[in-house]
C-alpha cells in the first residue's frame, strides 16, 4: 500500500479581505505524479508556495512524513550571480558534497589514530562512505553536467557566472537545480518555460524515472499528459481531485460536470413544482398540507449552479481573400550582416519554400536556431543574407511577436486598443472584455499587466488587423490553458493562412497542416503535425535501430518514455484541409520527380558522370520524400474515416 507522504487538510489562503482558496483537503503518496492546474489566479503559485513551507495559510494544517525532503522551483528563480553555473548546479547537492567533504577528514584523521579511537573513525568512516556511494557521491560532477545539458546548457557555458545568463538560462538553471536536490517530494511552478522541445522531451523523460513524488503546474498540455498520472483542478477557490493525465482528467471533468447540471435542473425543476403548488394551495383545503411542503423546501440544501470561467471570445477575420500562393523563396541564408566587417553570424539555411493559402506551418527547434529571426526576415524587418522572398497577390501580413514590442508600456489598456484602431472608448472596453478585461483592469498601464494579460492584449490588437496571413511567434506563451484552447479554436477555424513558431506540442498537433524544423542550422520541412513529424523522424533513422533490441527491454519494443504519444483529435474541416495540402504536396513532388527524370537521362545520353550521380541523388531522395507524402496521405485517409464514422463526403 502506498505511503502518505504529505497529508493536507482544510487550508485555506486569503489576501486582504480576497478569499483565495479554503477547504483544500488532499493526500501525496510517494511516486505520486499530479499536475496541478487552474486559470491563472486560482492560487496554484500559492498552494505550492505553502506546500513548499515558503508562506503560511490562514488556516488548515499540513502533516509532513518524518524526514520529509521537499525541493521547489519558483516561477521566477533567483540564483546568486556570482556563482559559475557548474558551480550553481553543484550547490544543489551540498549535503553530499559535505559527505566527501567528511571523508576527506576522516582519512586523515585514521592516518593518525590507533586503538578505540582508530575503530570509532573506521566505524564512522565506513557508515558516511555507504551514503556516500548511495547518494552517486563519486558522480556529483558527471551527474550535473548531464542535468545541464539536458536542459539546454552548452559545455563552454558551464564556466559562466549566473549573473551573465539571461532570464531563460537562469530559470534552466534553478530547475537543473531543483532535480539534482533529489527531494522526496518536488514541487514545480511552470518548469517549461523557456524550455526548447529538445529540453522538454528530455525533462519527460527525467521526470517519468523520478523516484519520489512531484506535484507540477504547467500549462503545457502536451507535458502534463506525458509525465502526470493524478490531476488536482484548484477552481473558484475550492479543489477536485482526478485520477489519470491532463487528457483523461477532460473527460471526467466533462462528466462531472454534465452530472452536476444533470442534478441542479432536476432539483431546480423539484423546486418549481413544490413553489407552484405552494402559490396554489396555501389557502384552500390542501393548505396543511403546503405549509408542510413550503417546511421542507426551506430546509432543503440547495445545489449550487455549475460555475464555469468565463474564456477569451476571439474572432479573426481575414477580410481579403489572398492568392492561392501566398509565399515563395529561393533558398534563403538567415542571420546577422557582421558590423565590422567579419564573416556574417549565420543561424540558418533553407531550401526553396512555398506556402499556399490555407496552410498552417509550424515552425519548430531548439533555442537560439533562428526561428524568430527567420519569421521576421520572411516579414521584411531583417534582409535575407542571400535569397529572394516574394508575396503572392493580395496578402496581407498580421504579426504577433513574442516579446510584445508592439505594446507601449505606457499606455493603458484602452489606450493602446484605441490607438491600434480608432473607436469610441464603449467599443474598445466591449474589445477589452472580450479578452477578459474588466473593471479598472482596463485603465492599467501595460507596464502593470502580467505576462498573461499582456499576450490577450496583444492578441486582441491581432483581431483588429484582419490580416489573411498570421504570423505568430509564440502566441501560446503565458497563456492559461482554458485561453490556450479558445485561440486553438480560433485558429482552427481561421479562413485564411498561418505560420507560427512554437514549443506548445498540443497546438501544433492540433493545427499544423506542414513543420518546418530548424536542425543544425538547416530548415527541413515535414509534412503534417507535430506526431507525423516524431513519426516520420523515427522512420528515417539508421535501419539498424529497428532490428536492434531498443535499451532497457529484451523484445526490441520501445519503453512507455519513447512510445509515440495520441495527437489531440481533430475536426473533420481541418483532416480535409490538411488533406487537400498532402494531395498538393504529392502533384509538386511528381513533378518535381518527373523533371528529375527528364533531366537524368539528358544527362545520361551524353554520358556527364558528374551530373548523373547529383541528379541521381536528387531523385532518390524526392522518391523518399514522395513515398513519406503518400503514406501521410493515407494515414489522413484513415483519420477522416475515423472522425466522419467512414461517412462519404
Amino acid at each position: 500500500m502506498p505511503t502518505t507522504i504529505l497529508s493536507v487538510e482544510n487550508l485555506s489562503k486569503r489576501f486582504g479581505a480576497e478569499e483565495i482558496f479554503s477547504g483544500i483537503t488532499f493526500q501525496i503518496q510517494e511516486r505520486d505524479r499530479i499536475g496541478l492546474v487552474g486559470v491563472n489566479g486560482a492560487g496554484k503559485s500559492t498552494l505550492l508556495r505553502i506546500l513548499a513551507g515558503l508562506e503560511q495559510p490562514d488556516g488548515g494544517a499540513l502533516i509532513a512524513q518524518r524526514g520529509l525532503r521537499i525541493g521547489y522551483l519558483a516561477q521566477e528563480a533567483a540564483v546568486d550571480p556570482s556563482r559559475t553555473v557548474l558551480d550553481a548546479a553543484l550547490e544543489a547537492m551540498e549535503e553530499v558534497r559535505q559527505l566527501g567533504r567528511d571523508l576527506e577528514r576522516l582519512t586523515t584523521a585514521i592516518a593518525d589514530a590507533s586503538g578505540e579511537a582508530l575503530d570509532r573513525l573506521l566505524a564512522e568512516y565506513a557508515q558516511k562512505t555507504l551514503r556516500f556511494e548511495a547518494a552517486g557521491g563519486y558522480d556529483l560532477e558527471h551527474r550535473a553536467a548531464e542535468v545541464l545539458a539536458g536542459l539546454g546548457f552548452e559545455q563552454d557555458e558551464f564556466s559562466r557566472p549566473a549573473g551573465q545568463l539571461s532570464g531563460g538560462q537562469r530559470t534552466r538553471l534553478a530547475l537543473a537545480r531543483a532535480l539534482l536536490a533529489d527531494p522526496d517530494l518536488l514541487l514545480l511552478d511552470e518548469p517549461t518555460n523557456h524550455l526548447d522541445l529538445q529540453a522538454l522531451t528530455w525533462l519527460e523523460d527525467f521526470l517519468r524515472a523520478w523516484r519520489g513524488a512531484f506535484v507540477v503546474v504547467s500549462h503545457d498540455r502536451y507535458f502534463l499528459d506525458q509525465v502526470t498520472e493524478r490531476t488536482l483542478e484548484l477552481s473558484f477557490g475550492h479543489l477536485e481531485d482526478y485520477p489519470g493525465n491532463y487528457s483523461r482528467y477532460l473527460e471526467l471533468r466533462a462528466e462531472r460536470l454534465a452530472r452536476r447540471w444533470a442534478e441542479y435542473e432536476a432539483q431546480q425543476e423539484f423546486i418549481r413544482k413544490e413553489e407552484e403548488f405552494i402559490r396554489r394551495y396555501r389557502a384552500g383545503q390542501r393548505a396543511r398540507e403546503a405549509r408542510g411542503r413550503a417546511t421542507r423546501l426551506a430546509r432543503l440544501e440547495r445545489i449550487e449552479r455549475p460555475r464555469e470561467h468565463e474564456a477569451l471570445r476571439l474572432q479573426l477575420t481575414t477580410g481579403l481573400r489572398s492568392g492561392r500562393i501566398v509565399l515563395t523563396t529561393s533558398e534563403l541564408v538567415i542571420g546577422y550582416p557582421a558590423s565590422d566587417g567579419s564573416e556574417p553570424v549565420v543561424l540558418c539555411r533553407t531550401p526553396e519554400l512555398v506556402v499556399e493559402r490555407g496552410e498552417r506551418v509550424a515552425i519548430i527547434g531548439p533555442n537560439g536556431a533562428g526561428k524568430t529571426t527567420l519569421i521576421r526576415t520572411l516579414l521584411g524587418e531583417h534582409s535575407p543574407l542571400s535569397g529572394q522572398i516574394r508575396y503572392g497577390t493580395a496578402v496581407r501580413p498580421a504579426y504577433y511577436a513574442q516579446g510584445h514590442e508592439q505594446l507601449d508600456p505606457k499606455l493603458t489598456v484602452l489606450g493602446t486598443i484605441m490607438r491600434r484602431q480608432p473607436m469610441s472608448e464603449e467599443a474598445a472596453r466591449t474589445l477589452a472584455g472580450r479578452f477578459l478585461f474588466s473593471g479598472d483592469d482596463v485603465v492599467k498601464p501595460v507596464s502593470a499587466l502580467s505576462g498573461g494579460e499582456r499576450s490577450r492584449l496583444a492578441l486582441a490588437l491581432l483581431t483588429l488587423e484582419r490580416g489573411n496571413l498570421l504570423i505568430l511567434d509564440e502566441p501560446t506563451n503565458h497563456l492559461d490553458i482554458a485561453s490556450r484552447e479558445a485561440l486553438e479554436s480560433v485558429l482552427e477555424d481561421f479562413e485564411g493562412t498561418i505560420l507560427f513558431v512554437s514549443h506548445d506540442r498540443y497546438l501544433i498537433d492540433r493545427l499544423a497542416t506542414r513543420v518546418w524544423s530548424i536542425e543544425d542550422g538547416v530548415l527541413q520541412v515535414a509534412p503534417g503535425n507535430y506526431t507525423d513529424y516524431q513519426r516520420l523522424r523515427a522512420t528515417t533513422q539508421d535501419a539498424t535501430a529497428r532490428v536492434r533490441p531498443t535499451a532497457g527491454t529484451s523484445d526490441g519494443r520501445a519503453r512507455p518514455s519513447e512510445e509515440m504519444p495520441k495527437p489531440a483529435r481533430r475536426s473533420p474541416r481541418q483532416v480535409e484541409r490538411e488533406l487537400r495540402a498532402a494531395e498538393e504536396r504529392i502533384g509538386e513532388l511528381e513533378e518535381r520527380l518527373n523533371a528529375l527524370a527528364d533531366d537524368l537521362a539528358e544527362a545520361t545520353a551524353r554520358q556527364d558522370i558528374e551530373a548523373i550521380a547529383e541528379l541521381g541523388a536528387a531523385y532518390e531522395a524526392i522518391q523518399e520524400e514522395l513515398d513519406a507524402a503518400y503514406r501521410h496521405w493515407e494515414a489522413l485517409q484513415e483519420e477522416l474515416d475515423a472522425v466522419t464514422g467512414g461517412v462519404e463526403r
